[in-house]
């Protein structure tokens, strides 16, 4: 499968290409819905990949009679050509040795993920919505596509939490690196002494997952609750109970979606995003990593954080896990998080230290 071969491994790409081509010739492939469009996502991921190595290969084989150019014309202009050039073309490479470490089962998937405000009080319900924009800018410089799926607005301010989906290639296998608490340390706009407040907010991130992966839900074991559905949506939202609740009673997992008119579409929603909650606790069961999901479900409080923001009395953002600090505040909160998002990729990636 493409999520399991390294993204360099391009003559393995190739085969697996040929092998998809002759699969899709079958005209009984599409008596198996769900197979057959599994099978369709793996041949166009696979075709970009290739596409893009093949891109690669070529710049640098115009770079080279650049500056093959450039050395007997002796022309400093055409050198600077190729100088940019090759700069652009080692950006790319990065990009997809980035990429290459992407090869968990789901790492390719779309990402859902929630945002909850923890301790805090106000401040931590407004810096819940602080972290929705700054998913939101980074999705958006990154071009992927949002879906907002549930939000509960603050009494006062900011956000109780909200859900959205993050769809294009590679989403979960980013945004993995971004679950954990955040804290935020500033002065207070709500506090009328002007003091220093810390709030926290946690954020997970699941991946979506299609319909041949099967994750067994018995019906029993789920209970569903509807309610108006709040935010914007016009009168009719409001006026009906379309929103959805859905409570997996054996873990704990809670589900909401309302961002459909119909209550049968918002259940549908929630109960995929049960399904990959799901999923991805037995995937993190399977990979002995169960210590990792029981750091996500601390308490929301003080000494449980991945990453910490100060806006005062200086500013600094700390990634706890990788050590990285970054001074621009104002970047990162306008969605500049791929420093943060590398780092802990290459560090996950990295063999543990001998000892």
């Amino acid at each position: 499968m493409a999520s399991s071969v390294g993204i360099f491994d391009i003559e393995n790409h190739r085969v697996r290409l040929l092998e998809i081509d002759q699969l899709t010739q079958d005209p009984n492939l599409w008596n198996e819905q769900a197979k057959a469009q599994t099978l369709l996502k793996e041949q166009a991921q696979l075709k970009q990949t290739v596409g893009e190595f093949d891109r690669l290969l070529q710049g640098l084989s115009d770079a080279r009679v650049l500056l093959d150019l450039a050395i007997e014309a002796q022309d400093a202009e055409t050198y600077q050509e190729c100088q940019q050039q090759t700069h652009s073309i080692a950006q790319s490479i990065e990009q997809m040795e980035l990429s290459r470490m992407l090869a968990g089962e789901q790492d390719h998937t779309d990402a859902l993920v929630s945002i909850n405000a923890g301790a805090g009080g106000v401040d931590a319900q407004d810096w819940a919505d602080m972290l929705r924009r700054m998913y939101y800018r980074w999705a958006e410089r990154n071009g992927y596509a949002m879906e907002e799926l549930d939000l509960q607005e603050g009494e006062e301010a900011g956000i109780k939490s909200v859900s959205f989906a993050v769809r294009g290639r590679f989403a979960f296998g980013y945004l993995r690196a971004e679950g954990g608490v955040h804290r935020l340390v500033r002065i207070s706009p709500f506090d009328s002494n002007a003091r220093r407040h810390t709030a926290f907010a946690s954020v997970f991130v699941y991946p979506e997952i299609d319909d041949s992966i099967e994750v067994e839900i018995r019906d029993e074991d789920v209970e569903m609750q509807t309610m108006r559905s709040g935010g914007a949506g016009g009168q009719h939202v409001n006026k009906t109970e379309s929103a959805v609740r859905l409570i997996h009673r054996p873990t704990g997992m809670v589900a909401k979606c309302q961002s459909e008119r119909s209550q049968h579409k918002n259940k549908s929603t929630a109960m995929k995003m049960l399904r990959a909650m799901i999923y991805n606790m037995k995937l993190r069961e399977q990979e002995a990593k169960m210590d990792e999901v029981h750091g996500l479900k601390k308490a929301i409080e003080w000494g449980s954080q991945i990453r910490s923001y100060v806006l005062a009395p200086y500013r600094l953002v700390i990634d706890h896990r990788t050590e990285l600090k970054l001074s621009n505040v104002d970047a990162v909160l306008d969605g500049e998080l791929d420093e943060f998002i590398k780092t802990y990729l290459i560090q996950s990636a990295a063999p543990p230290p001998i000892t």
